[in-house]
């Protein structure tokens, strides 16, 4: 009965150490909190039950287990039983995640999360492994190699699709419309993410493309506009935004591009229950394209930050939003570091648009919603007829030598386009808008 009161008191002690612990973190992180250890008294009838588990597990499981080991699974498993976003981080996670919102990583370039046991896809980064592949937002993962990840912590799984550059790994595939699983085979490699890309459409029309949001993003996005003004030698008559198959990153990131096009106006507030959690963010003066018109481009990718943006530039009646429901992220993460050199990644708050509207689980409804469908040119080589180019040693035309592969390439660029139908669709409605404004 004494062996079994001092294991019950020294586990409870450790438990006590390891929440005082995580507790005093995270006061140091957010300052004064409305919930102090003062007003809640201790759960001693849930914390026996705990520790009562603890030292079976200690005398009976088949194999010895740390203490270490033990308490750290129970962390993992009280965060990651408040949502999916929530997680316990190891200092080399931490450290990974501290990567990943630079732009530079190892893996396979794919945002996930967890639904229903399975790794979801949120979605494919631009360039990476996971895109060529041709992984697709909604894809359930349920297999990483031969090991199945039902049951498998999302930072476990997250963890064994990182590598070595040049090393493979199948990922076994479920998707929606498929007859049967797919197995896709993946090279690792160093995720290097440009976050902003951006070229002229055509003469006046710019497209602006936002893969991630990072730390930099919003100095990218400068340059950016900067450049396709000097190409296009003179201001934008419109400005297509695509943040398709964007997952988020950096809270800040989505603010600046936001403010990149409001004069003024609510961009984006956040509230929780600890008082540094209820945060407002108002648009500067300038905005970078003058006022052209805008249309942000969207689909079911699209998530967090990408919503801020999307419901901020809606709700301001800045841009016509176009293409499919978003993902439906509206939580804030806050990274709160503990004295082990670890993290925890815990969900604070909800953002909400300028209107008040919660995005969580609800994601933004298009303005104008378009299938998510590719076009594709009918094979007509059967019925083309016959020309004089098609006829055996036709005259040439000389002058047409000359530029032959500037128009090859233009029609190439045109040709791209047009497969690109919500692209397709966005560029011709601003040119409606422009004729109607003029």
């Amino acid at each position: 009965m004494l062996k079994k009161k001092s294991l019950f008191i020294l586990s409870l002690g450790i438990m006590l150490g390891v929440f005082m612990g995580i507790c005093g973190s995270v006061f140091a992180e957010k300052g004064k909190s409305d919930v102090t250890l003062e007003n809640e008294a201790l759960p001693f009838e849930d914390l026996r039950t705990f520790t009562e588990i603890f030292g079976r597990i200690k005398r009976d499981y088949v194999e010895p287990v740390s203490d270490k080991k033990l308490l750290e699974d129970a962390i993992r498993g009280m965060l990651s039983g408040l949502d999916p976003h929530s997680a316990y981080l190891v200092s080399e996670e931490y450290q990974e995640l501290k990567e990943g919102t630079t732009g530079q990583f190892g893996g396979l370039g794919i945002e996930v999360t967890m639904e229903n046991g399975f790794i979801k896809v949120v979605s494919p980064i631009d360039d990476t492994p996971a895109q060529k592949a041709g992984i697709k937002t909604g894809d359930l993962i349920v297999r990483l190699d031969d090991e199945p990840v039902k049951g498998m912590p999302l930072a476990d799984a997250v963890k064994k699709m990182r590598g070595e550059p040049g090393s493979k790994i199948v990922l076994t595939v479920v998707r929606e419309g498929a007859e049967a699983p797919l197995k896709l085979t993946l090279v690792r490699a160093v995720i290097k993410v440009q976050s902003v890309k951006s070229r002229i459409l055509e003469k006046g029309y710019g497209y602006l493309r936002i893969s991630s949001f990072q730390s930099g993003t919003g100095e990218s996005l400068k340059e950016a506009l900067a450049n396709m003004k000097k190409e296009n030698g003179s201001k934008l008559k419109g400005l297509v935004l695509d943040l398709r198959n964007n997952p988020g990153g950096v809270l800040n990131a989505a603010v600046d591009v936001s403010d990149a096009f409001l004069k003024s106006g609510l961009i984006v507030y956040t509230e929780g229950r600890i008082e540094n959690s209820e945060m407002r963010f108002n648009a500067s003066p300038d905005d970078l394209i003058d006022g052209a018109p805008m249309v942000v481009l969207i689909n079911a990718g699209s998530a967090s930050a990408s919503e801020i943006v999307a419901g901020a530039l809606q709700d301001q009646k800045r841009a016509v939003i176009m293409g499919e429901k978003s993902f439906g992220k509206g939580s804030v993460q806050t990274i709160l570091p503990t004295s082990n050199g670890a993290a925890v990644k815990l969900t604070t708050a909800r953002y909400y648009t300028p209107s008040g509207r919660s995005i969580q689980a609800e994601g933004i409804e298009p303005d104008i919603a378009l299938a998510n469908v590719k076009l594709e040119s009918l094979d007509k080589s059967e019925f083309d007829p016959v020309k004089e180019a098609d006829l055996s040693h036709h005259l040439q035309n000389g002058k047409a030598k000359e530029t032959a592969k500037e128009i090859d390439a233009e029609k190439a660029k045109e040709a791209a386009e047009y497969k690109d139908y919500p692209l397709y669709q966005a560029l011709t409605l601003l040119k409606g808008i422009s004729i109607v404004n003029k």
